[in-house]
């Protein structure tokens, strides 16, 4: 996986957040991004050999390295001497429903120095952090990466990642910068802002012309899965009991790439995903239980 690493410090308030004064709230400092976090995900569903490539802070790259080997992922990380990590401030209601604060930090100057075709040496698929596409120099990466990984045959997943990013990037030059991809993982709404379509379903078979394979995630009611232009599958929902979605379509992202690979075929690898995301609303944070460890 190429993606970002973050440092995410997750706010959970019960009551509305108040302008120019106080709200109390849970506040806990915890691993992040969502490059690392679906890594972690598809280790912790069983991937046996995950590798990240992705660039930190210096400060913090020792912590970051640590918890990704903790959590089963080969950590390729870049120390960054002159920008911090990433850093996403996650404010986290009463519902569970999660607002981001986003400073991209190192995470925005993965370059093309960074890559190297030998890093796809042994690896079976390629799967892409969204993100990569929203800064020039990461951008730049992706494609290098891309290009290499269909010159050697080996499948690409791109996860589009922010609904917001993409309609500041523009929807076209998204789809444009990710020819190539076999699989597309967005959520109900990147697939609609992706294809201009307001049926989450339409959207999936839509996108499912530009990458064979599309999983579109939809919170609480599941998952579709479109190929080659028709919807294919509708997966139910799991029942959870969430406390902070973060990290819900990064586990999902995770869960469906690590079933993809034992062979599984589409609807069951979303159906791992939705187990997967129904799993990770339950903790706080974007990690699988157990590797959030302390903060830097």
């Amino acid at each position: 996986m190429v993606g970002d690493v973050a440092t995410d410090v997750v706010a959970r308030h019960a009551g509305a957040l108040t302008h120019g004064t106080d709200t109390v709230a849970e506040i806990r400092t915890l691993p992040g991004g969502a490059g690392a976090n679906a890594a972690c995900w598809a280790a912790y569903s069983g991937c046996a050999d995950v590798r990240l490539l992705g660039r930190v802070g210096a400060g913090t790259a020792d912590w970051h390295g640590t918890l990704l080997r903790g959590s089963g992922v080969r950590p390729m990380l870049v120390p960054d001497e002159e920008a911090p990590t990433a850093t996403i401030v996650a404010l986290v209601d009463a519902e569970a429903e999660r607002t981001f604060l986003t400073d991209g930090g190192a995470a925005l100057r993965l370059c093309p120095g960074d890559w190297s075709a030998r890093l796809l040496d042994g690896v079976a698929r390629l799967h892409l952090s969204g993100y990569l596409f929203f800064s020039e120099p990461s951008r730049e990466l992706a494609g290098l990466a891309l290009a290499d990984a269909l010159e050697r045959g080996v499948p690409v997943s791109v996860d589009p990642a922010s609904a917001g990013f993409i309609a500041a990037f523009g929807a076209d030059r998204f789809l444009g910068a990710t020819e190539g991809a076999a699989v597309l993982l967005p959520n109900a709404d990147e697939a609609r802002l992706l294809t201009g379509l307001p049926d989450a379903a339409d959207a999936a078979a839509r996108l499912s012309r530009h990458a064979p394979l599309v999983a579109v995630t939809l919170g609480a009611r599941g998952a579709l899965v479109a190929e080659s232009g028709a919807v294919t599958a509708r997966i139910a929902a799991v029942p959870a009991a969430p406390i902070d979605s973060t990290g819900a379509g990064d586990a999902f992202t995770g869960g469906f790439l690590a079933s993809l690979l034992t062979g599984a075929s589409p609807a069951a690898a979303a159906a791992a995903g939705c187990r997967a995301g129904a799993h990770a609303v339950t903790v706080r944070g974007g990690r699988p239980p157990g590797s959030t460890g302390m903060p830097p």
